[in-house]
């Protein structure tokens, strides 16, 4: 009776699986599509525009990205890796409030904090008028670095992403084993050593894939490069579209921006398959080495620096000029985009949690390779910058609205309008593109966590997977699908670039409001926006940093050993 049971479960998920494992298979053909458009713009002629910029400034901005893509990676890796290593490997005053706090920069967008510092550092900001008051200097008899300025930008972007590398870098440094440290150490080497000669090298790989991912996010930004002026191809791809109008150029550029992707991709896949250094010890590393006099302060200084340059500081800075505006800056209008703002991020959110957790349990129940490919290429978006998409969507849907109002008139004389891309639609198919991939992830790591007999006893006793789906995996996975819909909210919140590109006439977000405000030199304005942004984003953040610091790696308790060297 039981082979019955199981022959019948087993028909009845076969009959199923068929129209779950479809679904997946559009649902990724559906998000592939604007990559797909983009792609296949390099091959249209363009209105001469392509040639134009080929001759004049396509250089300037593949050297211009290069430039600042090197900056990043040095910048990030150096705060990063360090900030890592120390909260990992030592025990110092503050330790426990630091290793969650290096991690709120996150929060921070890289347009906002440039917005915040220009007006910190700029000539008639306080840093200036402060150093002519104490010195009696003039305009012009001093040097002061620009901060609006490519090296601005690489600041900028390294002290908001360096959290990418920390993350990843901390947890490799914290599974590390301590007898190998040890084995260094008894070998001669000291702190550094031991550091370079063997910590490093194990956590190569969680470094290059941080790496990887802070570049991905400086491809992507627009905000920061389009306010210091900086020439990177984000920025020529919106003058392309909007200042020069011919979107085949605008096309042709993202199709570069996306190759440059492909090949950071591609070098953070080879680094990992080339990596020849293994941690193949079972003892994780519990018991951090307690630092005592100077060297304890001097630790905590450093690690105390990112988070105070890439968070408290420049959120201080828009608190101030918030403070002291005379002029009301909470009106209506304020309200609405804060009400944009959320709703967009609502939205977007319930649907990407929805499209997730249909995607992550059709890979877990059908057993075909064609799911498995369907779940990674619905995941690719979130290495595509938002320009990049914001283009493959444009160009094709703004053709089927004019296509579709054009015969609706001719046909029966209504005036449809724009049903796409004059509403919501088109921006939030844009950022389920962008960000479904982090609720993806996130709600495949929960699903491994439910045993399949669960699945299997709801089959025997008459559920469909659908009916398996939203009796038994939702009210289990309701931690996770809040976590994701969370992290998707706030990544909503802070996107610019597609916002800025495919938004509606006459309805704005807090971003849009940031940026625009921020370019008129209305930096109250735009810093009570940017304050609003910063408080979504901290929260979850601060939850989740918490937690972090929570776990028996980064608790650090046990023993003290001995003051290192």
């Amino acid at each position: 009776m039981s082979n019955a049971i199981a022959a019948n479960a087993g028909a009845r998920e076969t009959g199923v699986q068929r129209p779950l494992g479809w679904a997946s298979i559009l649902i990724a053909i559906v998000l592939a599509a604007p990559i797909v458009v983009v792609v296949g713009h390099v091959f249209l002629p363009s209105q001469g525009t392509w040639n134009h910029l080929a001759a004049t400034v396509l250089p300037e901005y593949v050297g211009t990205t290069v430039i600042v893509l090197l900056g990043v990676a040095i910048g990030v890796n150096a705060i990063g890796i360090f900030a890592a290593w120390f909260v990992a490997w030592f025990r110092f005053p503050g330790r426990g409030f630091l290793e969650w706090a290096l991690i709120l920069p996150l929060a921070m967008p890289a347009y906002v904090m440039a917005y915040a510092y220009t007006d910190f550092l700029q000539f008639a900001g306080p840093v200036q008028s402060m150093l002519r008051d104490v010195t009696g200097w003039q305009a012009r008899e001093y040097w002061f670095p620009e901060v609006r300025s490519t090296s601005g930008a690489i600041a900028m972007f390294s002290f908001v992403l360096y959290p990418y590398v920390y993350l990843i870098a901390r947890a490799a440094f914290l599974e590390q084993s301590m007898s190998l440290i040890e084995a260094g150490r008894q070998m001669g080497r000291g702190v550094w050593g031991t550091f370079f000669s063997v910590g490093l090298p194990l956590a190569r790989p969680a470094v290059a894939a941080g790496t990887s991912l802070a570049l991905m996010e400086t491809l992507a930004d627009f905000g920061t490069v389009s306010y210091f002026a900086v020439n990177t191809f984000t920025a020529g791809i919106y003058r392309a579209w909007y200042s020069m109008g011919d979107q085949v150029a605008a096309a042709q550029l993202a199709a570069l921006l996306l190759g440059v992707v492909a090949v950071l991709v591609f070098v953070e896949h080879w680094n990992r398959g080339r990596a020849r250094y293994y941690n193949v010890a079972s003892q994780p590393m519990s018991r951090p080495h307690v630092l005592s006099g100077w060297r304890a302060w001097v630790v905590m200084v450093l690690c105390a620096i990112p988070p105070l340059l890439g968070f408290l500081l420049p959120a201080g800075i828009l608190g101030q000029v918030v403070w002291t505006e005379t002029e009301p800056l909470l009106t209506t209008r304020f309200y609405r985009l804060i009400g944009n703002s959320l709703f967009l991020a609502g939205v977007t959110a319930v649907a990407a949690v929805a499209l997730a957790a249909v995607l992550a349990y059709s890979a877990r129940v059908v057993k075909h390779r064609e799911v498995a490919v369907a779940n990674r290429i619905a995941g690719l978006g979130y290495a595509v910058p938002g320009a990049v998409i914001a283009v493959g969507i444009l160009v094709p849907v703004t053709r089927f609205d004019n296509l579709v109002a054009h015969w609706a008139e001719a046909q029966f004389g209504i005036k449809l309008g724009l049903l796409f891309t004059g509403g919501i639609a088109a921006l939030v198919y844009a950022y389920l593109v962008r960000f479904l991939a982090v609720a993806l992830q996130t709600v495949e790591a929960g699903l491994t966590k439910v045993r399949p007999s669960m699945e299997d006893a709801a089959r025997v006793l008459g559920l469909t997977p659908a009916q398996t789906l939203a009796r038994v995996h939702v009210p289990i996975l309701r931690g996770t699908l809040l976590t994701a819909g969370l992290m998707v909210f706030v990544d909503v919140m802070k996107e610019l670039p597609a916002t800025f590109a495919m938004r509606p006439f006459n309805f704005d977000t807090l971003a849009v409001q940031a940026y625009n405000m921020a370019k008129d030199e209305r930096l109250p304005e735009a810093a009570a926006a940017s304050l609003v942004i910063v408080a979504v984003g901290s929260v979850p953040l601060i939850v989740l940093s918490r937690a972090i610091a929570r776990t028996r790696g980064g608790s650090g308790s046990g023993g003290g050993q001995a003051a290192a060297k």
